[in-house]
Protein backbone atom coordinates (compact mmCIF):
# COMPACT_ATOMS: atom_id res chain seq x y z
CA UNK A 1 0.00 0.00 0.00
CA UNK A 2 1.31 3.42 -0.90
CA UNK A 3 1.83 5.96 1.85
CA UNK A 4 1.80 8.81 -0.67
CA UNK A 5 -0.44 11.66 0.48
CA UNK A 6 -1.59 9.59 3.46
CA UNK A 7 -2.47 12.49 5.74
CA UNK A 8 -4.49 11.92 8.86
CA UNK A 9 -8.21 11.62 8.21
CA UNK A 10 -7.77 10.69 4.53
CA UNK A 11 -8.59 7.33 3.02
CA UNK A 12 -5.57 5.02 2.63
CA UNK A 13 -4.61 4.97 -1.04
CA UNK A 14 -2.77 2.75 -3.47
CA UNK A 15 -0.97 4.44 -6.37
CA UNK A 16 0.40 2.04 -8.96
CA UNK A 17 1.19 1.88 -12.64
CA UNK A 18 0.02 -1.29 -14.42
CA UNK A 19 1.29 -2.84 -17.63
CA UNK A 20 0.20 -5.83 -19.66
CA UNK A 21 2.94 -8.11 -20.94
CA UNK A 22 3.76 -11.76 -21.65
CA UNK A 23 5.49 -14.46 -19.62
CA UNK A 24 8.84 -14.23 -21.44
CA UNK A 25 8.78 -10.47 -20.87
CA UNK A 26 8.63 -11.00 -17.10
CA UNK A 27 11.61 -13.37 -17.32
CA UNK A 28 13.55 -10.72 -19.22
CA UNK A 29 12.54 -8.02 -16.76
CA UNK A 30 13.70 -10.08 -13.78
CA UNK A 31 17.28 -9.74 -15.05
CA UNK A 32 16.98 -6.07 -16.04
CA UNK A 33 19.83 -3.99 -14.51
CA UNK A 34 17.31 -1.81 -12.68
CA UNK A 35 15.65 -4.86 -11.11
CA UNK A 36 18.58 -6.77 -9.66
CA UNK A 37 18.35 -5.43 -6.10
CA UNK A 38 19.70 -7.91 -3.57
CA UNK A 39 16.67 -7.38 -1.36
CA UNK A 40 14.26 -8.59 -4.07
CA UNK A 41 11.97 -11.34 -2.82
CA UNK A 42 11.99 -14.87 -4.13
CA UNK A 43 8.94 -15.82 -6.22
CA UNK A 44 6.00 -16.44 -3.90
CA UNK A 45 2.66 -18.12 -4.54
CA UNK A 46 -0.35 -15.89 -3.86
CA UNK A 47 -3.93 -17.14 -3.91
CA UNK A 48 -6.52 -14.36 -3.86
CA UNK A 49 -10.26 -14.97 -3.65
CA UNK A 50 -12.82 -12.34 -4.64
CA UNK A 51 -16.30 -12.01 -3.15
CA UNK A 52 -19.51 -10.15 -3.94
CA UNK A 53 -23.23 -10.42 -3.33
CA UNK A 54 -25.40 -12.46 -5.74
CA UNK A 55 -26.60 -9.24 -7.43
CA UNK A 56 -23.03 -7.85 -7.60
CA UNK A 57 -23.70 -4.90 -5.29
CA UNK A 58 -20.00 -4.26 -4.73
CA UNK A 59 -19.19 -4.20 -8.42
CA UNK A 60 -22.09 -1.81 -9.07
CA UNK A 61 -20.61 0.50 -6.43
CA UNK A 62 -17.14 0.32 -8.00
CA UNK A 63 -15.72 -1.75 -5.13
CA UNK A 64 -13.93 -5.05 -4.76
CA UNK A 65 -13.58 -7.31 -1.73
CA UNK A 66 -10.89 -9.97 -1.65
CA UNK A 67 -9.01 -12.23 0.74
CA UNK A 68 -5.38 -13.04 -0.07
CA UNK A 69 -3.50 -16.01 1.33
CA UNK A 70 0.17 -15.15 1.70
CA UNK A 71 2.77 -16.94 3.79
CA UNK A 72 0.24 -18.46 6.15
CA UNK A 73 -1.52 -15.12 6.68
CA UNK A 74 -4.87 -13.92 5.32
CA UNK A 75 -5.28 -10.27 4.28
CA UNK A 76 -8.75 -8.90 3.58
CA UNK A 77 -8.78 -5.92 1.23
CA UNK A 78 -11.43 -3.53 0.02
CA UNK A 79 -10.58 -1.43 -3.04
CA UNK A 80 -12.49 1.41 -4.64
CA UNK A 81 -12.47 1.33 -8.44
CA UNK A 82 -11.51 -1.47 -10.79
CA UNK A 83 -11.12 0.41 -14.07
CA UNK A 84 -8.58 2.93 -15.26
CA UNK A 85 -5.63 3.17 -17.57
CA UNK A 86 -2.00 2.84 -16.59
CA UNK A 87 -2.00 4.78 -13.33
CA UNK A 88 -4.42 3.39 -10.76
CA UNK A 89 -4.97 5.70 -7.80
CA UNK A 90 -7.49 4.00 -5.53
CA UNK A 91 -8.68 3.99 -1.97
CA UNK A 92 -7.63 0.74 -0.30
CA UNK A 93 -8.31 -0.77 3.12
CA UNK A 94 -6.31 -3.79 4.29
CA UNK A 95 -6.83 -5.87 7.44
CA UNK A 96 -5.36 -9.17 8.54
CA UNK A 97 -8.08 -11.71 9.37
CA UNK A 98 -8.12 -15.20 10.89
CA UNK A 99 -8.98 -17.25 7.79
CA UNK A 100 -10.08 -17.24 4.18
CA UNK A 101 -13.67 -16.19 4.90
CA UNK A 102 -14.32 -12.41 4.84
CA UNK A 103 -14.99 -10.83 8.22
CA UNK A 104 -17.57 -8.03 8.60
CA UNK A 105 -15.50 -6.32 11.28
CA UNK A 106 -12.71 -5.83 8.75
CA UNK A 107 -14.92 -3.90 6.33
CA UNK A 108 -16.86 -1.93 8.93
CA UNK A 109 -14.86 1.27 8.42
CA UNK A 110 -14.54 1.00 4.65
CA UNK A 111 -16.58 2.09 1.62
CA UNK A 112 -17.95 -1.47 1.42
CA UNK A 113 -19.83 -1.26 4.71
CA UNK A 114 -22.84 0.86 3.61
CA UNK A 115 -23.10 -1.07 0.34
CA UNK A 116 -23.18 -4.47 2.01
CA UNK A 117 -25.51 -3.23 4.73
CA UNK A 118 -27.98 -1.95 2.12
CA UNK A 119 -27.65 -5.12 0.04
CA UNK A 120 -28.47 -7.29 3.07
CA UNK A 121 -27.35 -10.40 1.18
CA UNK A 122 -24.72 -13.07 1.83
CA UNK A 123 -21.36 -12.87 0.12
CA UNK A 124 -20.44 -15.54 -2.38
CA UNK A 125 -17.09 -16.66 -3.70
CA UNK A 126 -16.78 -15.52 -7.31
CA UNK A 127 -13.31 -16.27 -8.62
CA UNK A 128 -9.67 -16.46 -7.61
CA UNK A 129 -6.28 -15.45 -8.93
CA UNK A 130 -3.30 -17.76 -8.55
CA UNK A 131 0.01 -16.04 -9.28
CA UNK A 132 3.69 -16.35 -8.66
CA UNK A 133 4.81 -12.92 -7.48
CA UNK A 134 8.22 -11.37 -7.17
CA UNK A 135 8.71 -7.97 -5.53
CA UNK A 136 11.72 -5.73 -6.14
CA UNK A 137 12.31 -2.38 -4.39
CA UNK A 138 13.69 0.36 -6.62
CA UNK A 139 14.78 3.94 -5.96
CA UNK A 140 13.76 6.15 -8.88
CA UNK A 141 14.67 9.80 -8.53
CA UNK A 142 13.40 10.86 -5.11
CA UNK A 143 10.78 8.09 -5.01
CA UNK A 144 10.59 4.60 -3.57
CA UNK A 145 8.92 2.18 -5.96
CA UNK A 146 7.96 -1.45 -5.42
CA UNK A 147 8.16 -3.35 -8.71
CA UNK A 148 5.91 -6.42 -8.83
CA UNK A 149 6.10 -9.19 -11.42
CA UNK A 150 2.94 -11.33 -11.47
CA UNK A 151 2.43 -14.43 -13.60
CA UNK A 152 -0.42 -16.88 -13.19
CA UNK A 153 -4.10 -17.17 -14.00
CA UNK A 154 -7.59 -16.08 -13.10
CA UNK A 155 -9.80 -19.07 -12.21
CA UNK A 156 -13.59 -18.96 -12.48
CA UNK A 157 -16.40 -21.48 -12.83
CA UNK A 158 -16.83 -20.19 -16.40
CA UNK A 159 -13.20 -20.81 -17.37
CA UNK A 160 -9.71 -19.52 -16.73
CA UNK A 161 -7.52 -16.82 -18.28
CA UNK A 162 -3.76 -16.23 -18.14
CA UNK A 163 -2.52 -13.33 -16.05
CA UNK A 164 0.74 -11.54 -16.68
CA UNK A 165 1.35 -8.09 -15.23
CA UNK A 166 4.03 -5.63 -14.28
CA UNK A 167 3.06 -3.25 -11.48
CA UNK A 168 5.02 -0.25 -10.28
CA UNK A 169 3.67 0.80 -6.88
CA UNK A 170 4.54 4.21 -5.51
CA UNK A 171 5.51 3.79 -1.88
CA UNK A 172 6.67 7.37 -1.52
CA UNK A 173 7.45 10.19 -3.91
CA UNK A 174 5.94 11.42 -7.17
CA UNK A 175 3.95 9.58 -9.89
CA UNK A 176 6.25 11.07 -12.54
CA UNK A 177 8.99 8.73 -11.30
CA UNK A 178 6.79 5.71 -12.02
CA UNK A 179 6.61 6.71 -15.67
CA UNK A 180 10.34 7.45 -15.82
CA UNK A 181 11.09 3.94 -14.56
CA UNK A 182 8.50 2.47 -16.94
CA UNK A 183 10.20 4.12 -19.92
CA UNK A 184 13.50 2.49 -18.96
CA UNK A 185 11.92 -0.94 -18.61
CA UNK A 186 9.96 -0.54 -21.87
CA UNK A 187 13.24 -0.24 -23.76
CA UNK A 188 13.85 -3.91 -22.96
CA UNK A 189 10.42 -5.52 -23.30
CA UNK A 190 7.13 -4.53 -24.98
CA UNK A 191 4.86 -2.97 -22.36
CA UNK A 192 1.30 -1.73 -22.86
CA UNK A 193 -0.61 0.35 -20.37
CA UNK A 194 -2.86 -1.85 -18.26
CA UNK A 195 -6.56 -1.04 -18.33
CA UNK A 196 -8.08 -3.83 -16.27
CA UNK A 197 -7.58 -4.68 -12.63
CA UNK A 198 -7.43 -8.39 -11.83
CA UNK A 199 -10.98 -8.22 -10.48
CA UNK A 200 -12.23 -6.79 -13.81
CA UNK A 201 -10.69 -9.75 -15.65
CA UNK A 202 -12.50 -12.15 -13.31
CA UNK A 203 -15.85 -10.43 -13.71
CA UNK A 204 -15.43 -10.41 -17.51
CA UNK A 205 -14.85 -14.17 -17.48
CA UNK A 206 -17.96 -14.71 -15.37
CA UNK A 207 -19.96 -12.56 -17.79
CA UNK A 208 -18.57 -14.47 -20.77
CA UNK A 209 -16.92 -11.38 -22.19
CA UNK A 210 -13.58 -11.50 -23.95
CA UNK A 211 -11.51 -8.57 -25.24
CA UNK A 212 -14.41 -7.18 -27.26
CA UNK A 213 -15.01 -3.86 -28.97
CA UNK A 214 -16.21 -1.09 -26.64
CA UNK A 215 -17.59 2.39 -27.18
CA UNK A 216 -16.62 5.53 -25.28
CA UNK A 217 -17.94 5.66 -21.73
CA UNK A 218 -19.20 8.80 -19.96
CA UNK A 219 -16.47 10.74 -18.16
CA UNK A 220 -17.09 10.72 -14.43
CA UNK A 221 -16.33 14.12 -12.92
CA UNK A 222 -16.35 14.99 -9.22
CA UNK A 223 -18.35 17.92 -7.92
CA UNK A 224 -16.33 21.13 -8.09
CA UNK A 225 -13.64 19.66 -10.36
CA UNK A 226 -11.00 22.08 -11.62
CA UNK A 227 -10.23 22.47 -15.31
CA UNK A 228 -7.03 20.48 -14.80
CA UNK A 229 -8.84 17.61 -13.13
CA UNK A 230 -11.43 17.54 -15.92
CA UNK A 231 -8.72 17.36 -18.58
CA UNK A 232 -6.88 14.60 -16.76
CA UNK A 233 -10.04 12.50 -16.46
CA UNK A 234 -11.02 13.12 -20.07
CA UNK A 235 -7.55 12.13 -21.32
CA UNK A 236 -7.58 8.99 -19.17
CA UNK A 237 -11.00 8.03 -20.53
CA UNK A 238 -9.78 8.45 -24.12
CA UNK A 239 -6.66 6.40 -23.45
CA UNK A 240 -8.71 3.65 -21.81
CA UNK A 241 -11.13 3.62 -24.76
CA UNK A 242 -8.21 3.31 -27.17
CA UNK A 243 -6.37 0.60 -25.19
CA UNK A 244 -9.42 -1.64 -24.78
CA UNK A 245 -10.05 -1.53 -28.53
CA UNK A 246 -6.37 -1.89 -29.33
CA UNK A 247 -6.47 -5.22 -27.47
CA UNK A 248 -9.69 -6.19 -29.26
CA UNK A 249 -8.03 -5.41 -32.61
CA UNK A 250 -4.73 -7.19 -31.99
CA UNK A 251 -6.12 -10.22 -30.17
CA UNK A 252 -9.51 -10.54 -31.83
CA UNK A 253 -8.62 -11.02 -35.49
CA UNK A 254 -8.54 -7.31 -36.42
CA UNK A 255 -12.30 -6.63 -36.48
CA UNK A 256 -13.18 -3.45 -38.43
CA UNK A 257 -15.29 -2.06 -35.58
CA UNK A 258 -12.26 -2.22 -33.24
CA UNK A 259 -10.28 -0.11 -35.70
CA UNK A 260 -13.19 2.32 -35.93
CA UNK A 261 -13.31 2.69 -32.15
CA UNK A 262 -9.54 3.18 -31.95
CA UNK A 263 -9.94 6.06 -34.40
CA UNK A 264 -12.85 7.48 -32.40
CA UNK A 265 -10.79 7.34 -29.20
CA UNK A 266 -7.86 9.10 -30.85
CA UNK A 267 -10.11 11.75 -32.43
CA UNK A 268 -11.62 12.41 -29.02
CA UNK A 269 -8.16 12.62 -27.52
CA UNK A 270 -6.92 15.10 -30.12
CA UNK A 271 -10.15 17.09 -29.74
CA UNK A 272 -9.48 17.28 -26.00
CA UNK A 273 -6.00 18.67 -26.68
CA UNK A 274 -7.59 21.29 -28.91
CA UNK A 275 -10.51 22.17 -26.62
CA UNK A 276 -8.24 22.45 -23.58
CA UNK A 277 -5.69 24.37 -25.64
CA UNK A 278 -5.96 27.61 -23.63
CA UNK A 279 -4.99 25.68 -20.50
CA UNK A 280 -2.22 23.67 -22.19
CA UNK A 281 -0.57 26.41 -24.26
CA UNK A 282 2.16 26.99 -21.67
CA UNK A 283 3.31 23.37 -22.15
CA UNK A 284 4.91 22.86 -25.58
CA UNK A 285 4.52 19.09 -25.34
CA UNK A 286 0.75 19.37 -25.86
CA UNK A 287 1.14 20.47 -29.49
CA UNK A 288 3.98 18.00 -30.02
CA UNK A 289 1.85 15.08 -28.81
CA UNK A 290 -1.07 16.17 -30.97
CA UNK A 291 1.12 16.34 -34.08
CA UNK A 292 2.83 13.01 -33.38
CA UNK A 293 -0.42 11.13 -32.75
CA UNK A 294 -1.83 12.55 -36.00
CA UNK A 295 1.30 11.60 -37.95
CA UNK A 296 1.67 8.08 -36.60
CA UNK A 297 -1.99 7.15 -37.04
CA UNK A 298 -2.41 8.49 -40.59
CA UNK A 299 -2.77 4.94 -42.03
CA UNK A 300 -5.72 4.25 -39.73
CA UNK A 301 -7.98 6.61 -41.70
CA UNK A 302 -7.23 4.97 -45.03
CA UNK A 303 -7.94 1.51 -43.61
CA UNK A 304 -11.25 2.71 -42.19
CA UNK A 305 -12.26 4.35 -45.48
CA UNK A 306 -11.65 1.04 -47.25
CA UNK A 307 -13.82 -0.72 -44.65
CA UNK A 308 -16.69 1.64 -45.38
CA UNK A 309 -16.14 1.36 -49.12
CA UNK A 310 -16.33 -2.44 -49.03
CA UNK A 311 -19.20 -2.72 -46.56
CA UNK A 312 -21.39 0.19 -47.74
CA UNK A 313 -20.33 1.92 -50.94
CA UNK A 314 -19.65 -1.10 -53.14
CA UNK A 315 -22.88 -2.93 -52.21
CA UNK A 316 -24.81 0.27 -53.02
CA UNK A 317 -23.15 0.49 -56.44
CA UNK A 318 -23.93 -3.16 -57.11
CA UNK A 319 -27.57 -2.69 -56.12
CA UNK A 320 -28.09 0.48 -58.17
CA UNK A 321 -26.06 -0.68 -61.17
CA UNK A 322 -26.13 -4.48 -61.19
CA UNK A 323 -24.89 -4.63 -64.79
CA UNK A 324 -21.90 -2.36 -64.15
CA UNK A 325 -18.85 -4.14 -65.58
CA UNK A 326 -15.75 -4.63 -63.49
CA UNK A 327 -17.35 -4.62 -60.03
CA UNK A 328 -15.73 -7.93 -59.08
CA UNK A 329 -12.35 -6.61 -60.10
CA UNK A 330 -13.00 -3.39 -58.17
CA UNK A 331 -13.84 -5.39 -55.05
CA UNK A 332 -10.68 -7.46 -55.43
CA UNK A 333 -8.54 -4.31 -55.72
CA UNK A 334 -10.21 -2.77 -52.67
CA UNK A 335 -9.78 -5.93 -50.59
CA UNK A 336 -6.11 -6.18 -51.51
CA UNK A 337 -5.53 -2.54 -50.62
CA UNK A 338 -7.43 -2.98 -47.34
CA UNK A 339 -5.25 -5.95 -46.40
CA UNK A 340 -2.17 -3.79 -46.98
CA UNK A 341 -3.70 -0.93 -44.98
CA UNK A 342 -4.56 -3.24 -42.10
CA UNK A 343 -0.99 -4.57 -42.08
CA UNK A 344 0.18 -0.96 -41.72
CA UNK A 345 -2.19 -0.43 -38.78
CA UNK A 346 -0.96 -3.61 -37.09
CA UNK A 347 2.65 -2.62 -37.66
CA UNK A 348 2.02 0.73 -36.01
CA UNK A 349 0.25 -0.75 -32.99
CA UNK A 350 2.96 -3.40 -32.55
CA UNK A 351 5.84 -0.94 -32.85
CA UNK A 352 8.05 0.13 -29.92
CA UNK A 353 7.59 3.74 -31.04
CA UNK A 354 3.81 3.53 -30.62
CA UNK A 355 4.01 1.90 -27.19
CA UNK A 356 6.56 4.48 -26.06
CA UNK A 357 4.38 7.32 -27.37
CA UNK A 358 1.38 6.12 -25.37
CA UNK A 359 3.43 5.66 -22.19
CA UNK A 360 4.98 9.12 -22.61
CA UNK A 361 1.60 10.69 -23.24
CA UNK A 362 0.05 9.00 -20.19
CA UNK A 363 2.94 10.21 -18.06
CA UNK A 364 2.51 13.74 -19.38
CA UNK A 365 -1.22 13.67 -18.56
CA UNK A 366 -0.41 12.75 -14.97
CA UNK A 367 2.67 14.90 -14.37
CA UNK A 368 3.15 17.37 -17.22
CA UNK A 369 4.14 20.98 -16.57
CA UNK A 370 0.68 22.07 -17.80
CA UNK A 371 -0.71 21.07 -14.39
CA UNK A 372 1.22 23.91 -12.72
CA UNK A 373 -0.27 26.55 -15.01
CA UNK A 374 -2.81 29.05 -13.62
CA UNK A 375 -5.69 27.85 -15.79
CA UNK A 376 -5.45 24.29 -14.46
CA UNK A 377 -6.82 25.49 -11.12
CA UNK A 378 -9.77 27.37 -12.67
CA UNK A 379 -13.24 26.11 -11.81
CA UNK A 380 -14.19 23.42 -14.30
CA UNK A 381 -17.66 24.80 -15.01
CA UNK A 382 -16.31 28.28 -15.71
CA UNK A 383 -13.68 26.83 -18.05
CA UNK A 384 -16.25 24.57 -19.75
CA UNK A 385 -18.61 27.47 -20.46
CA UNK A 386 -15.84 29.41 -22.19
CA UNK A 387 -14.70 26.42 -24.24
CA UNK A 388 -18.20 25.38 -25.30
CA UNK A 389 -19.20 28.93 -26.17
CA UNK A 390 -16.19 29.18 -28.50
CA UNK A 391 -16.87 25.78 -30.05
CA UNK A 392 -20.52 26.69 -30.67
CA UNK A 393 -19.53 30.04 -32.21
CA UNK A 394 -17.01 28.27 -34.47
CA UNK A 395 -19.67 25.87 -35.74
CA UNK A 396 -22.07 28.74 -36.29
CA UNK A 397 -19.47 30.59 -38.38
CA UNK A 398 -18.17 27.62 -40.38
CA UNK A 399 -21.65 26.31 -41.13
CA UNK A 400 -22.98 29.59 -42.50
CA UNK A 401 -24.40 29.07 -45.98
CA UNK A 402 -24.05 25.32 -45.57
CA UNK A 403 -26.11 24.48 -48.67
CA UNK A 404 -23.54 26.19 -50.89
CA UNK A 405 -20.24 25.20 -49.28
CA UNK A 406 -17.65 23.25 -51.23
CA UNK A 407 -16.65 19.83 -49.82
CA UNK A 408 -13.46 21.11 -48.16
CA UNK A 409 -15.20 23.97 -46.33
CA UNK A 410 -18.11 21.72 -45.45
CA UNK A 411 -15.63 19.25 -43.97
CA UNK A 412 -14.33 22.03 -41.70
CA UNK A 413 -17.90 22.59 -40.49
CA UNK A 414 -18.19 18.87 -39.83
CA UNK A 415 -15.00 18.93 -37.75
CA UNK A 416 -16.36 21.92 -35.80
CA UNK A 417 -19.58 19.98 -35.09
CA UNK A 418 -17.60 16.96 -33.97
CA UNK A 419 -15.47 19.02 -31.57
CA UNK A 420 -18.55 20.65 -30.10
CA UNK A 421 -20.12 17.23 -29.60
CA UNK A 422 -17.02 15.82 -27.93
CA UNK A 423 -16.73 18.90 -25.73
CA UNK A 424 -20.38 18.59 -24.70
CA UNK A 425 -19.75 14.95 -23.78
CA UNK A 426 -16.51 15.70 -21.92
CA UNK A 427 -18.08 18.38 -19.72
CA UNK A 428 -21.52 16.81 -19.28
CA UNK A 429 -20.69 15.44 -15.82
CA UNK A 430 -20.26 18.97 -14.47
CA UNK A 431 -23.95 19.75 -15.08
CA UNK A 432 -26.13 17.33 -13.11
CA UNK A 433 -29.25 19.29 -12.26
CA UNK A 434 -32.42 18.05 -13.92
CA UNK A 435 -32.86 21.17 -16.03
CA UNK A 436 -29.29 20.96 -17.32
CA UNK A 437 -29.64 17.23 -18.04
CA UNK A 438 -32.82 17.85 -20.06
CA UNK A 439 -31.03 20.55 -22.05
CA UNK A 440 -28.10 18.18 -22.59
CA UNK A 441 -30.43 15.59 -24.10
CA UNK A 442 -32.05 18.11 -26.42
CA UNK A 443 -28.71 19.65 -27.39
CA UNK A 444 -27.14 16.23 -27.96
CA UNK A 445 -30.03 15.06 -30.14
CA UNK A 446 -29.86 18.19 -32.33
CA UNK A 447 -26.08 17.96 -32.63
CA UNK A 448 -26.25 14.25 -33.45
CA UNK A 449 -28.78 14.98 -36.20
CA UNK A 450 -26.46 17.56 -37.74
CA UNK A 451 -23.48 15.23 -37.50
CA UNK A 452 -25.39 12.40 -39.15
CA UNK A 453 -26.19 14.52 -42.21
CA UNK A 454 -22.69 15.98 -42.45
CA UNK A 455 -21.22 12.52 -41.98
CA UNK A 456 -23.36 11.11 -44.79
CA UNK A 457 -22.19 13.92 -47.07
CA UNK A 458 -18.59 13.20 -46.13
CA UNK A 459 -19.12 9.50 -46.85
CA UNK A 460 -20.41 10.37 -50.35
CA UNK A 461 -17.33 12.48 -51.06
CA UNK A 462 -15.01 9.81 -49.66
CA UNK A 463 -16.77 7.14 -51.73
CA UNK A 464 -16.31 9.23 -54.87
CA UNK A 465 -12.58 9.81 -54.31
CA UNK A 466 -12.05 6.20 -53.19
CA UNK A 467 -13.75 4.85 -56.32
CA UNK A 468 -11.64 7.11 -58.51
CA UNK A 469 -8.43 5.98 -56.80
CA UNK A 470 -9.40 2.34 -57.39
CA UNK A 471 -10.30 3.01 -61.04
CA UNK A 472 -13.96 2.25 -60.43
CA UNK A 473 -17.06 3.53 -62.24
CA UNK A 474 -17.97 7.25 -61.97
CA UNK A 475 -19.85 8.20 -58.80
CA UNK A 476 -22.51 10.93 -58.37
CA UNK A 477 -21.06 14.40 -57.93
CA UNK A 478 -22.02 17.22 -55.52
CA UNK A 479 -25.01 18.17 -57.69
CA UNK A 480 -26.60 14.75 -57.26
CA UNK A 481 -30.20 15.02 -55.92
CA UNK A 482 -29.30 12.75 -53.00
CA UNK A 483 -26.45 15.04 -51.98
CA UNK A 484 -28.66 18.11 -52.28
CA UNK A 485 -31.26 16.47 -50.07
CA UNK A 486 -28.61 15.79 -47.40
CA UNK A 487 -27.35 19.38 -47.69
CA UNK A 488 -30.86 20.72 -47.09
CA UNK A 489 -31.31 18.43 -44.09
CA UNK A 490 -27.92 19.44 -42.69
CA UNK A 491 -28.69 23.15 -43.03
CA UNK A 492 -32.03 22.67 -41.27
CA UNK A 493 -30.36 20.65 -38.50
CA UNK A 494 -27.78 23.41 -37.98
CA UNK A 495 -30.55 25.99 -37.57
CA UNK A 496 -32.37 23.78 -35.08
CA UNK A 497 -29.17 23.23 -33.10
CA UNK A 498 -28.47 26.95 -32.82
CA UNK A 499 -32.01 27.45 -31.50
CA UNK A 500 -31.39 25.03 -28.60
CA UNK A 501 -30.40 26.77 -25.39
CA UNK A 502 -26.90 25.73 -24.29
CA UNK A 503 -27.01 23.46 -21.25
CA UNK A 504 -23.89 25.07 -19.81
CA UNK A 505 -25.53 28.47 -19.43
Amino acid sequence: MSDTDSNAGEEPREVELKFDCAGPDLTALASHPRLTDASATEPELLVTTYYDTPDRALREAGLTLRVRAKGGRHIQTVKAGSGGVGLFDRAEWETEIAGETPEPAAWSDTAAEPVLRAADAPLERLFATVVMRREIPVIQGESRVLVTLDEGRVETASGDAPLCELELELQSGEPADLFALARELAETVPLRLGVKAKSAVGYALLDGKGPGVVKAEPVELPEGASAGEVFRRVARACLRHMRLNETAFLEGGRPPEALHQIRVALRRLRSALSLFGPMLETDSRAAAFNDEIKRVTEPFGHARNLDVFLSDTLPDIAEQRPDEPGLDALRARAEAERATAYDAVSATLESPQWRALIIDFAGWVEAGSWAAGPDAAVDGRHFAAQVLDKARARLKKRGRGLRHLDPHTRHRARIAAKKLRYGAEFFAGLYRKKKAVRRQEKFGAALSDLQDHLGALNDLETARTMTESLSGPPMPGPDDPGAQKLLDAAADARSELLDVKPFWR
